[in-house]
């Protein structure tokens, strides 16, 4: 059943006023895919002119996640509590053989990003997180496109959802 059509078929946001207020977590990642190994190095070593990606990303995710609501038109804003985005520069493996993600071979090193939100409330926050993620992502994407024009944002996910009722 979709939730966000009415009996008429149209669009609507779901009121969830007369759900429970629990406390909610969910986890997304996704990941940035370079296209050549010099932008792991330059990220490395703060050597980007436009300043550090990782720490710039963080705060671009921690705002997506907050601006969720304004981006997708039926999510409801919520009191979230608590914003964490992680990210890990990773390494390319030099290796010949590569996995492609959208024809980017991924042995040029990336970016993982985990966001984490909470929030106590009726509705979950899934969409925050993944928010996050994609805020994260496009912020390293910009930051990088003068030296990776080529650069991919790798599959994006849920990875874990608690509280509610299909809450782990």
């Amino acid at each position: 059943t979709l939730t966000h059509l009415n009996s008429a078929s149209e669009v609507h946001m779901v009121d969830v006023g007369g759900k429970e207020a629990t406390h909610r977590t969910a986890i997304a990642s996704g990941s940035v895919h370079f296209s050549n190994a010099e932008t792991y190095s330059l990220i490395k070593n703060a050597q980007l002119k436009k300043g550090d990606v990782l720490s710039v990303a963080r705060v671009a995710g921690i705002m997506a996640a907050k601006n969720c609501p304004l981006i997708i038109p039926l999510c409801h804003p919520i009191s979230i509590t608590s914003v964490t985005v992680d990210l890990e520069l990773i390494p390319g493996n030099n290796s010949a053989s590569a996995e492609l993600v959208e024809g980017v071979p991924t042995n040029n090193g990336s970016v993982a990003v985990q966001a984490t939100v909470k929030c106590y409330g009726p509705t979950g926050v899934e969409m925050e997180a993944l928010t996050a993620v994609s805020g994260a992502c496009l912020t390293i994407i910009d930051m990088i496109k003068a030296v990776d024009r080529e650069a991919v944002i790798g599959p994006s996910r849920v990875v874990l959802k608690i509280g509610g009722r299909s809450g782990d």
